[in-house]
């Protein structure tokens, strides 16, 4: 817009105060030209149409299932943290517990209360025990001596000898809390856990001071530090180290007893069994003569099992060393379950010799089909080794011969010790390989061959022979040095890479040793089994119409007697054999109603004592 036209528009226009102000001084200015916006008619009749129109708005209502649908993950999150901090706080294993202890307080009351009187068979660890427990019911006694409570007692032994139940024992005669734990449940998936649950365990113990606290293969947590496959950190140490914290740190645990049962010391680390955390450790070793026939008595008398009149106690420990107090109560077990299954009032003799044998040797497996050629084989291989163990002068007394296979066994020779041995002398180990070898042998002389039957045989004299010249020092040669590591394996905590412990010349004279053995010993025993063929051919050929000999009946053969052939000159017969005896011997007498088809198969079973004999079951 140029002046001109600016003029023509404000004389038009009424002028505004600026403009005049701007005409009066004469200063030029720049206008500019606007348009408001037209409303065409159409609109405004639009307008006028839609001025008086009422609008009613109505809301549309919706199902309380698409209310329900809306709040679904909102209802579910809130269910969700209300359940997990009910477990919380009831004491479950929620997700917010993981570093609580899973110590369980033992409450043992009436019939379920275990006493010393229910422990035997290992009297020098139940007394230990029992000064625990007189020092938690008196402390006073042992304080004015100068004397203080054990911090710990780690009770050590092979499994199954009574480590458990004697500190159920020592929880049943305290009189205090007694809170018991495994190793394993230290160590969860999270990483500290195993930390917390040791300072939650101990804080438990201090609450309820004075206490016993008991670690049932405290080997899984207590393992050698540092070594092994598992490397030098990981959640086992972290929680081992806390576990040594709390056993003898800077903080008192005054009143707090920690008891812990393993079957593996030699694994453990060397802090965890210092003075000062388990300042007692008590061996629980595998029971003796006496201690077999306490521990015996003490089964039958809680199971209240009724005994036959044939029955000795004695007799029945005498014929169980080296079993664990585990396995004979299973001994026990296993006589009684007999006797109910021939339907018996009592337990008799029979019963325990039975049971014994079916858990030394297996079970008889009379369906496992073997020819003719098998089965003579393996009663001259059997003989075999009966023959040499009644020749033989240091070796343990004969019991039992049977070719029924039994467990893994075709045939099983099976000997007696009359007393616990502790040690074995040089003639013992030789004559024992001796045995070993004559199975083998007796094949060689009779059937000039030799079978696969003797490979247990060789491997266990092998590793025999192996024992007596590297650990025992039974060769003049090698002199009384030890060419053997007993360490462990690697994954028990022990070094992957061994160091080599003897010159390649000494190994060769280690092997030539061994050979040399074995072979001396083989030739010997042929000596002696060609000298008494004809010996071993009678106690093989009744092994084979028999298939099962005693001692007695062993003696019998070889003084020249000739057994029955019938199963009343047996004193053990088989199980199966028994079961099928009974049967008949309890069938009922024929109806005199029945037809006389149906008297014919309840008759009872003829007296001819030919059917008894074993060749024809």
């Amino acid at each position: 817009m140029n002046a001109e036209e600016a003029k023509a528009y404000s004389s038009q226009s009424k002028p505004f105060s600026r403009f005049a102000q701007a005409e009066k001084d004469k200063t030029p200015s720049v206008f500019f030209k606007s348009h408001m916006l037209e409303i065409s008619n159409e609109q405004i009749t639009a307008w006028e149409m839609f001025k008086n129109v009422k609008v009613k708005v109505i809301h549309e209502t919706t199902s309380w299932v698409d209310h329900l649908i809306a709040f679904l993950p909102i209802i579910i999150l809130i269910a969700f943290f209300w359940f997990m901090m009910s477990r919380q706080s009831g004491g479950g294993k929620g997700m917010f517990s993981f570093g609580k202890s899973q110590a369980k307080q033992l409450v043992q009351n009436g019939k379920n209360k275990t006493t010393f009187r229910d422990v035997a068979g290992c009297d020098e660890a139940k007394q230990d025990l029992e000064e625990l427990v007189l020092f938690l019911k008196d402390p006073k006694k042992y304080d004015a001596l100068g004397g203080r409570i054990p911090k710990g007692a780690l009770l050590v032994g092979p499994p199954g000898t009574g480590k458990t139940l004697l500190a159920r024992a020592v929880a049943g005669e305290a009189g205090v809390p007694f809170f018991s734990m495994s190793g394993s449940d230290f160590v969860e998936m999270f990483v500290g856990v195993g930390a917390s649950r040791v300072r939650d365990l101990f804080e438990t113990g201090k609450k309820n001071a004075p206490c016993i606290l008991f670690i049932d293969e405290i080997d899984a947590v207590g393992r050698q530090r540092g070594a092994g496959l598992g490397g030098g950190h990981d959640e086992r140490e972290q929680t081992l180290n806390q576990l040594l914290v709390e056993m003898d740190g800077f903080s008192s645990n005054e009143g707090v007893i920690l008891i812990a049962a393993t079957n593996r010391p030699d694994v453990l680390d060397k802090a965890l069994l210092r003075p000062g955390r388990f300042d007692r450790q008590i061996v629980v070793g595998l029971p003796d003569l006496k201690g077999r026939e306490e521990i015996l008595r003490v089964h039958l008398r809680k199971r209240k099992v009724p005994l036959a009149s044939d029955v000795d106690v004695k007799s029945i420990a005498k014929g169980t060393p080296g079993l664990a107090g585990a396995d004979l109560e299973n001994l026990v077990n296993e006589a009684a379950l007999l006797a109910a299954r021939f339907d018996n009032s009592t337990v008799t003799m029979l019963d325990f010799e039975e049971a014994r044998d079916k858990l030394s040797m297996g079970s008889e497996r009379r369906t496992l089909l073997m020819s003719e050629e098998e089965k003579r084989n393996t009663a001259y291989h059997e003989a075999g080794h009966a023959l040499m163990n009644l020749l033989c002068k240091h070796a343990d007394p004969l019991h039992k011969i049977t070719i029924i296979p039994r467990g893994n066994a075709l045939g099983i020779t099976m000997s007696l010790p009359e007393r616990d041995q502790v040690s074995y002398s040089k003639e013992y180990a030789e004559e024992r390989i001796m045995i070993m070898m004559s199975g083998r042998l007796a094949e060689m002389i009779f059937f000039n061959h030799q079978s696969t039957g003797a490979s247990n045989d060789i491997m266990r004299a092998t590793e025999l022979a192996r024992k007596m010249i590297t650990e025992w020092g039974f060769d003049e040669n090698i002199g009384p040095v030890c060419y053997s590591r007993t360490d462990g394996e690697i994954f028990l905590g022990r070094e992957i890479n061994k160091p080599k412990e003897m010159s390649e010349k000494m190994a060769e004279q280690i092997d030539d040793a061994i050979n040399n053995l074995i072979f001396r010993l083989n030739q010997k025993a042929r000596e002696l089994l060609e000298e008494n063929k004809d010996k071993l051919k009678a106690l093989a050929e009744s092994l084979i119409e028999h298939e099962v000999l005693d001692r007695e009946e062993i003696d019998r053969v070889m003084k020249g007697e000739v057994l029955e052939s019938t199963k009343k000159s047996r004193q053990y017969q088989s199980l199966s054999e028994k079961m099928e005896r009974r049967k008949k011997e309890n069938t009922p007498p024929p109806d005199p109603g029945d037809s006389e088809e149906e008297s014919l198969k309840q008759e009872t079973p003829p007296k001819d004592e030919s059917e008894n004999d074993p060749k024809n079951v």
